[in-house]
């Protein structure tokens, strides 16, 4: 990957808007965690299939558990993760398409179910790294509420 100029990156704020268009999902709030190397799905029902592809659903919106979509996506690894808690669990690692403000790119993201967190998915520094400088006082920098995928 080829790191941007200073002045060539988007800021973001500690929480931002994002889709994940490959996977169906229009709207997700993130959480921005530098602290973290790798994005993190909430997703539960986690069903290896052939072809290495694996199928989970997704609680898209906080406080809303009613709602869920069911997403496909090519299993690329599956990785041993230390959770904030310190525990170590093993976690697969699908790719897929991330879209935040005017900028898309390839993302790798671990499903995990994060029911009892704040959010629905972080966006780790693997992913900031190069594109983006984060502004812990903002929010929203990249823009409010997109629209949903129904």
């Amino acid at each position: 990957m080829t790191t941007l100029g200073v002045d060539a990156l988007v800021v973001l704020g500690w929480r931002e808007w994002v889709a994940l268009p490959d996977l169906g999902i229009g709207a997700l709030k993130v959480k921005v965690d530098t602290g973290a190397r790798t994005s993190a799905l909430h997703a539960f029902g986690v069903e290896k299939l052939p072809n290495a592809r694996v199928r989970f659903r997704v609680h898209p919106h906080q406080n809303h558990d009613d709602e869920h979509v069911v997403s496909e996506a090519t299993l690329v690894d599956e990785r041993v993760v230390r959770t904030s808690g310190g525990h170590s669990e093993l976690r697969p690692v699908v790719q897929t398409t991330l879209r935040v403000g005017m900028l898309e790119f390839a993302v790798e993201l671990t499903l995990s179910n994060r029911a009892l967190l704040g959010f629905r998915m972080l966006l780790g520094r693997e992913a900031v790294r190069g594109r983006f400088l984060v502004d812990p006082q903002r929010s929203y920098c990249c823009g409010h509420r997109l629209r949903r995928v129904s």
